[in-house]
């Protein structure tokens, strides 16, 4: 049985249930014919996808290797022992778990381990880029925390130190969360640890999008810094879609019990051996050239659009991800990414700082995944800008991008 490529699962399909293998064929379809920029996807390599839909999917394993509640487990908690091993290794942390279902999830489960409800911490506001983990009043830790929110320099756009430090020591939180869905830059984890330190807090990295880049040498790690560090296997990483937590073997018992049984039931262990492919792909020197390229492309395709005249946060990115403000150029975020998914670009509106303004995140770990490099990226950026000028005619501009991306098929030979 091969599982590995998408039509020759949808020829399985086909044959049980003809309407979803349309829908398959048809989302590989989209992914392959236009580009895309968004800052949290990926293309999972072959490998990934065949562990995936594998017979690990049928397997129920609640709890951990060699202390599980159900028969039948001897193969699969081999496959998680792996999974651990290699993110151990990976990232040089005493103690991983690979269960929690996303990164959202992951940060549940630290936030479990570490905190009772009604504590205070110290995260970026959403508005500056956190996420909805970080203290949103419509999820979780909105309602059970008491979450006081840091902000960023109104001038350059970088988080204000200062000011995290004067929040710390005037609230005095029980943690500390650094990490963000749109921040561009990286982020000075030893300046938290000192902050946290210094207060009695504990610190809690969510690196749920530089993991990647940390995987493979292009960004700095969190690990010698963070008492524990959340985190998603896909985005950078190029796994399946989940999370997992990395922290010291202090914290391990106490992280394990609040992923399971505290905030999880059964271990998708299917995910998890698709996660140790991911790992063990991300080990490898070949990783380590993509992970630069992916930063060296976000880089060239800020500068071109500065060029074009969107406004770029932060004057640049060390990531793989950056944000723009269109409105130079005569439009809003929404309308942007309107105009750009008719042509075929895909990407996200986000918050810009300072005031009620909507931008563009976009991120360049998917195209490069595909090959594309700094000459594509500088392509995208004037395309991009000539769609939101105007100057560019919608269907010209769709065809452009179909020339592009199928140039760079996310999966050659399909």
């Amino acid at each position: 049985m091969s599982v590995t490529h998408a039509p020759e699962t949808a020829d399985v399909l086909r044959r049980q249930d003809p309407e979803l293998a349309e829908i398959l064929l048809g989302e590989l379809e989209r992914q392959s014919t236009s580009l895309q920029l968004i800052a949290a996807e990926n293309f999972s390599s072959p490998a990934v996808l065949a562990a995936l839909g594998s017979p690990l999917a049928n397997k129920y394993a609640e709890g951990y290797p060699g202390a599980r509640h159900h028969g039948g487990c001897e193969i699969v908690d081999v496959a998680e022992r792996i999974a651990v091993d290699r993110a151990k290794a990976l990232f040089g942390a005493e103690h991983a778990n690979v269960q929690a279902h996303s990164g959202s999830s992951a940060v549940l489960a630290a936030y479990a381990a570490l905190l009772r409800p009604g504590d205070t911490v110290l995260a970026l506001g959403l508005p500056y880029g956190g996420h909805l983990t970080h203290g949103s009043p419509a999820n979780f830790s909105g309602r059970w925390f008491d979450f006081v929110g840091y902000g960023v320099d109104a001038e350059t756009g970088l988080i204000d130190h200062e000011q995290v430090r004067t929040l710390a020591r005037s609230h005095r939180p029980k943690a500390i969360v650094c990490g963000s869905i749109a921040y561009p830059r990286h982020i000075d984890y030893a300046f938290f640890r000192e902050v946290a330190d210094e207060v009695g807090a504990y610190l809690i990295a969510d690196a749920a999008h530089p993991i990647g880049l940390v995987a493979g040498g292009a960004a700095p790690s969190p690990v010698p810094y963070a008492d524990v560090v959340c985190a998603t296997t896909h985005k950078v990483l190029r796994g399946p879609r989940g999370g997992m937590i990395l922290c010291g073997s202090e914290l391990a018992e106490r992280v394990d019990r609040a992923v399971f049984p505290f905030t999880q039931g059964g271990a998708q262990m299917h995910t998890i051996a698709a996660k140790a492919v991911a790992f063990g792909e991300a080990a490898t020197p070949a990783f380590t050239v993509y992970a630069h390229q992916v930063v060296a492309n976000a880089r060239v395709l800020a500068a071109g659009l500065a060029a074009e005249g969107l406004v770029v946060t932060t004057g640049g990115t060390d990531t793989h991800l950056l944000t723009v403000d269109p409105a130079p150029l005569g439009v809003d975020g929404r309308t942007a990414r309107g105009l750009l998914a008719a042509a075929g670009m895909v990407l996200d509106c986000c918050a810009l700082p300072h005031g009620d303004v909507r931008g563009l995140r976009l991120g360049t770990a998917a195209l490069t995944t595909q090959g594309m490099g700094e000459e594509e990226m500088a392509g995208v950026a004037a395309l991009l800008a000539g769609v939101l000028r105007g100057e560019t005619e919608g269907q010209k501009a769709r065809e452009e991008v179909r020339e592009l991306a199928g140039r760079f098929p996310p999966y050659p030979g399909q």
